[in-house]
């Protein structure tokens, strides 16, 4: 049992977080051009709106992955050890950066995307979000990438690796 949940806890995380670090990654360079207008300007606000939805439906499928996660580590017998721990924090880290910062400032530049006209304040927060969209993705992508390692060299594990 403990091996069939690990393998679906590894499949949820590539089919489930990958499509989500690509889009959120990809986001600010198509918000960019499309809230800058011109000829690029309708498939670069088509792409802002696919990348959004990507994100927010891949990252309510993501949720499969902590929890299958939390059973594989109590079927393993693991719950209690720091790297598990560790891991499990930088998750709840990585959900927060999406949920809190990512997220927000994506739905801003659809929004103001979706005005003929927008107004003033709609479009200082888009692109004002917009601004700080790379470097949130990056600590996004970050505290993913170091999860991952944490689950495949398990340091500190009495499990082995």
């Amino acid at each position: 049992m403990a091996k069939l949940l690990l393998s679906l806890h590894v499949l949820a995380a590539v089919l489930f977080i990958g499509p989500v670090a690509v889009a959120v990654s990809m986001f600010p360079a198509r918000a960019k051009a499309a809230l800058a207008g011109g000829p690029d300007q309708a498939s670069a606000t088509a792409s802002v709106r696919l990348l959004h939805r990507i994100t927010q439906v891949y990252a309510m499928l993501g949720i499969a992955v902590p929890v299958m996660g939390v059973g594989t580590a109590q079927i393993m017998g693991i719950m209690s050890q720091t790297w598990l721990i560790v891991a499990t924090v930088l998750t709840v880290l990585a959900a927060g950066v999406l949920l809190v910062l990512v997220n927000p400032a994506q739905q801003n530049v659809v929004d103001a995307l979706a005005e003929e006209a927008p107004a003033a304040d709609l479009l200082t927060r888009a692109t004002g979000g917009l601004k700080r969209l790379p470097m949130t993705a990056g600590i996004f992508n970050l505290l993913w990438a170091v999860v991952t390692v944490m689950m495949v060299v398990r340091p500190g594990s009495t499990t082995g690796a």
